[in-house]
């Protein structure tokens, strides 16, 4: 029975698991809800692998891609294209949202409660890139922090030379425990799956997403767009075929889509690019949590766009031609101080409201049903990592710089 569970292909047993999932929580709710504890236990399995993993991948990726004009070099291009992508998002979130109507047609009912988030300032969100006690970090799972200190920690092993070489190889050896443990909770994916969108669906139900539904779909529609044309393209450029690249990462999307968690992911990201697309593991393990940090196409870039229109349709203030370019200016540049965990993309859409000077309170009208967008969001997120290291990863030249340091 065992040897059958596992002689079907990996990401038929997560579709399969997805499936009935929707299945159950359409048809029996009740017991669908009662499904929850099996995504609950999954994405603890993930958390549990995230700080250890983001943490030991990064310094041997440092360690292992080359001099350091290189290592700037593939974070120069790296950042560059993850910003390129986000305005191009934000512009798609922008002509979907005109083109569809997003406002409900009955009235809501503001969730009871809710507070707008308190946004932090630029200077505030710099300053939080600083580790004042490492440990602190590794404790809350400040990703942001763990990944500047990792990143500092690499650099120092490499300019100490000989004397840090031990330190360097117990940390390489400790990233190849973890991406084993990796491989062996990412066999948990059906059951997670299964369990989370039982809930999913059971918990909301169709019938209560009516009123927002055009609105729902305006952001899968955007969503779906940017993942098959815009990343679709990137990797047609890089001399990968779509299909190959989508057949891919499909298990990875998938674990984005119902964990709705960017750096949850990272470890299902990993094995996809590395073993099915062909992207070495260093640089692997360098684009991927530095994509769930700032690479943030779904979050910041056509979610606060598409959100932006509909709050302004729903309290009838017009958007001028400047108000959409500070939209885009404002969503690509905050996504850069966007963490890869559920909810973060409402701190994102309240930046770009207060940027815009549309009311706030429209925020509640739509947190009722944030966790149905976040799944589309972070799904869109996670695909963009992933094109960004199937297209420099797979570049001559960056096998090149990553073989001749190994």
């Amino acid at each position: 029975m065992i040897a059958r569970w596992f002689a079907i292909p990996f990401w038929q047993r997560v579709l399969g698991a997805f499936v009935l999932g929707v299945l159950l929580g359409w048809l029996v709710p009740e017991i669908a809800v009662a499904l929850k504890p099996l995504g609950d236990a999954f994405i603890l399995f993930l958390k549990m692998l995230v700080v250890p993993l983001i943490f030991c991948a990064i310094i041997n990726a440092i360690l292992q891609l080359g001099n350091d004009a290189n290592l700037g070099k593939l974070g120069l291009k790296t950042i560059g294209l993850f910003l390129t992508t986000a305005v191009i998002a934000s512009i798609i979130g922008l002509l979907v949202g005109q083109l569809l109507s997003v406002s409900p047609e009955q009235q809501l009912t503001a969730v009871s409660g809710y507070q707008p988030k308190q946004v932090p300032s630029a200077t505030e969100v710099l300053l939080n890139f600083i580790p004042s006690n490492p440990f602190a970090a590794f404790s809350s799972g400040n990703i942001l922090q763990i990944v500047v200190f990792a990143a500092i920690v690499g650099v120092a092993i490499r300019q100490v030379g000989a004397a840090a070489a031990p330190l360097g190889e117990v940390i390489k050896a400790s990233a190849q425990v973890m991406f084993r443990i990796t491989k062996m909770v990412l066999e948990l994916t059906p059951l997670g799956v299964l369990g989370l969108m039982a809930w999913v669906v059971g918990h909301y139900g169709l019938a209560t997403l009516t009123p927002l539904a055009a609105f729902i779909g305006a952001i899968y529609l955007a969503c779906l767009i940017h993942i098959v044309f815009v990343y679709g393209t990137l990797v047609r450029f890089a001399g990968l075929s779509p299909w190959q690249f989508f057949k891919a990462v499909f298990p990875a999307q998938l674990v984005a889509f119902t964990t709705c968690s960017s750096f949850g992911t990272i470890p299902a990201a990993h094995q996809a690019v590395t073993e099915r697309l062909g992207v070495s593991k260093p640089y692997a393990s360098f684009v991927l949590p530095l994509g769930a940090t700032i690479n943030m196409d779904g979050c910041g870039g056509i979610y606060p766009a598409i959100a932006a229109i509909f709050i302004a349709q729903l309290y009838g203030i017009p958007l001028e031609t400047f108000d959409y370019l500070l939209i885009i200016a404002t969503a690509t540049l905050a996504s850069v101080g966007t963490a890869g965990v559920p909810g973060t993309a409402m701190v994102m859409l309240t930046v770009t409201l207060n940027v815009v000077g549309l009311p706030l309170e429209g925020i509640a009208f739509i947190a009722a049903i944030d966790r149905i967008i976040d799944m589309a969001r972070t799904a869109t997120n996670v695909t963009g990592d992933m094109a960004v290291a199937a297209v420099l990863g797979r570049q001559p030249e960056s096998l090149q710089e990553v073989q001749e340091s190994a």
